[in-house]
C-alpha cells in the first residue's frame, strides 16, 4: 500500500528505511552502508554495499533477460501496456516517492511532490506512448534492390544516476531504455538510493521482468566502475559531474568500447539585456539559480546583465529572496533546504569565503544557517562586479550562488556566455525578436530558453556542448537512438 509523506518521514526518524540490491537470484543483503539525511545528519537507515561480483551477477541476469526476449521480443504494445500500468502504479506511489527523495537528498517536499513527480509521471508515460510509434525506413533505391533501415535495442545499459533529482534522473534513463527493449541495470547514487529501489519494486509489481530492470546499489568507486568496466554491458549512460564523465570514457576504453552518454557539468548563463520586462522575470531568474539550493546541473549561474540596467534588477531579486524561507525540507513553505553533504557544503562554503578574495562584491546573502539541522544550510547568496576570469564565473559550484557580471554590447554578451567550458543550458532576455533569434544561436549550449527559464520538456532533447557532455540526448525522441543499434538490411533482387 503507498504510504504516506508522514510515514516515511517518520521511519527516516526511526532509521528504518532500506535501499539493496535487486537483482534476480539474489537473496541475503551483503554489506551496508549507513545512509545519513543532509537535513540533520541522523541515520536513516542503510543501503546495501555492492561489489563487482554483484555487478557481474546483475550483467548475467540481464543478458540472459535479454536474450530469452521477455522484455526485449515483446511487441512494443505490450511494453507499453506495462510501462503505463508502472507509471499508473508510481501515481498510487508519487507522495511515498516524494517524500523518500525529500529525506534522501535534503529537497523541499512541496518540489518533490509539485515539480519532481509530475514530470517523473510524465515522463514514463510520455515514451510508452511513443515506443509504438517509431517507425524504420526504406532507403531510395532501383527496382534491383530492397533497403531496411531498422532500429533494434542495444542490449545491457548501465544507467548510473546523480542524486540531486533521484527519481526523476531515474525515469529520464531507465523510461527510454526500457520503451526500445533493452535490460537495464540501475546504479543509483549511494546518497540517494531510497526512491530508485522503491521504483524498481514498483516495475516489477507491473509486470516488467526482474532481469530487465535490475537495481544495485553501492558507490560509485566500486559499482559505478564495475559497471563502466564491464565487457557485458553494452552502453553507459551517465549524468553526472564532468570529472567522473572522464571515468566512464577510461573505463570504455579499458573494456570493449561500450557506448557512452554523458550528461555532465554546467555554468549556464542568464543573458538580461536593458529592454527586457525586469519585472516578469525576476522569478525566472531566481528559479535558475536557486532552484534545488543550486545543486542542478543547468543551474543559471550566471548573470549576465546589460550594465544600464544592474542595479535596479538587482533592487528586485534581493526583494523577492527576502520571501524565501531557508529551513527543514520537510516543511511545506521551505524553499531551500540544505546541501546534500557534509565534503559538498564545504566546497560551496568554500567559494563563499573565496569570492572576496576575487574582488566580487555581495549583494546579497552570503550566511549559512548553522542553527539548522545538520548546519549545512546556505541562503540564496549574490555576488556583484564578478570577472570573467575568476573562479566563481568559470567554476561549477552546485550550490545557491549567483555571480552577477555586467556587460555593455550584444557581441560582449555573447563572448561572456560562451567564455566557459560548458554548454548545457542558457538563458536570455529581450524584447527584441530578431536580437533574441541571434544570440540563441551563438551561445554555445544545448538548451537556449528566452524570456523564461526552461529546460524544455520530455518532448525536447536535453544535453550538452563541450565538456557538459556528448554522446546522446535525454529527453526526447533521441534519448532513444542512445539505446539503439541501427540495422541495414539489404535485399538483393
Amino acid at each position: 500500500m503507498p504510504q504516506a509523506k508522514e510515514q516515511i518521514f517518520e521511519q527516516a526518524r526511526a532509521g528504518r528505511l532500506w535501499a539493496g540490491h535487486l537483482i534476480p537470484g539474489h537473496a541475503s543483503p551483503g554489506a551496508r552502508l549507513e545512509n545519513t539525511t543532509p537535513i540533520d545528519n541522523s541515520a536513516i537507515g542503510s543501503i546495501e554495499a555492492g561489489t563487482a561480483a554483484d555487478v557481474d551477477r546483475a550483467v548475467q541476469a540481464a543478458r540472459a533477460s535479454f536474450k530469452s526476449g521477455e522484455w526485449s521480443g515483446l511487441a512494443p504494445a505490450e511494453r507499453k501496456r506495462i510501462m503505463l500500468a508502472w507509471a499508473d502504479l508510481l501515481a498510487e506511489h508519487a507522495e511515498e516517492l516524494a517524500a523518500l527523495d525529500c529525506v534522501d537528498a535534503g529537497k523541499p517536499i512541496t518540489e518533490c511532490l509539485n515539480t519532481d513527480m509530475p514530470a517523473t509521471l510524465d515522463t514514463f508515460r510520455w515514451y510508452a506512448e511513443a515506443v509504438d510509434k517509431c517507425f524504420g525506413r526504406i532507403s531510395p533505391t532501383g527496382p534491383d534492390a530492397l533497403g531496411l533501415i531498422v532500429k533494434e535495442p542495444i542490449g545491457v545499459v548501465g544507467a548510473v544516476l546523480p542524486w540531486n533529482f533521484p527519481a526523476q534522473m531515474y525515469a529520464w534513463k531507465v523510461a527510454p531504455a526500457l520503451a526500445a527493449g533493452n535490460s537495464v541495470i540501475v546504479k543509483p547514487a549511494e546518497l540517494t538510493s531510497l526512491s530508485a529501489y522503491r521504483m524498481t519494486q514498483l516495475a516489477h509489481q507491473a509486470g516488467i521482468p526482474a532481469g530487465a530492470l535490475i537495481l544495485v546499489t553501492g558507490l560509485g568507486e566500486t559499482v559505478g566502475q564495475a559497471i563502466g568496466r564491464h565487457m557485458g554491458v553494452d552502453v553507459v549512460s551517465f549524468t553526472g559531474s564532468t570529472e567522473v564523465g572522464r571515468y566512464f570514457l577510461k573505463y570504455s576504453a579499458e573494456s570493449n568500447l561500450k557506448e557512452i552518454v554523458l550528461e555532465c557539468g554546467g555554468k549556464s548563463p542568464q543573458v538580461i539585456f536593458d529592454d527586457a520586462d525586469l519585472d516578469g522575470l525576476v522569478d525566472h531568474v531566481l528559479a535558475a539559480a536557486f532552484w534545488n539550493m543550486g545543486e542542478n546541473c543547468s543551474c543559471g549561474s550566471r548573470l549576465i546583465v546589460q550594465a544600464g540596467i544592474k542595479d535596479a534588477l538587482l533592487d528586485r531579486l534581493r526583494q523577492r529572496l527576502s520571501e524565501w524561507k531557508v529551513g527543514l525540507p520537510t516543511e511545506a513553505d521551505v524553499k531551500i533546504g540544505p546541501m546534500i553533504e557534509r565534503a559538498h557544503f564545504d566546497k560551496v562554503r568554500g567559494f563563499l569565503e573565496g569570492a572576496a578574495a576575487d574582488g566580487a562584491r555581495l549583494a546579497h546573502g552570503g550566511r549559512i544557517h548553522a542553527e539548522l539541522g545538520s548546519g549545512w544550510y546556505v541562503e540564496p547568496t549574490i555576488f556583484d562586479a564578478v570577472t570573467a576570469d575568476s573562479r566563481l564565473f568559470q567554476e561549477e559550484v552546485f550550490g545557491p550562488i549567483l555571480a552577477v557580471t555586467p556587460f555593455e554590447t550584444e557581441a560582449e554578451a555573447i563572448e561572456l556566455a560562451n567564455n566557459s567550458q560548458y554548454g548545457l543550458a542558457a538563458s536570455l532576455y529581450t524584447r527584441d525578436v530578431r536580437r533574441a533569434q541571434r544570440v540563441a544561436r551563438a551561445i554555445q549550449a544545448g538548451t537556449v530558453s528566452v524570456n523564461g527559464f526552461s529546460e524544455g520538456d520530455i518532448s525536447t532533447p536535453f544535453g550538452g556542448y563541450k565538456q557538459s557532455g556528448f554522446g546522446g540526448r535525454d529527453n526526447g525522441l533521441e534519448a532513444l537512438d542512445q539505446y539503439q543499434q541501427v540495422k541495414t538490411i539489404w535485399y538483393v533482387n
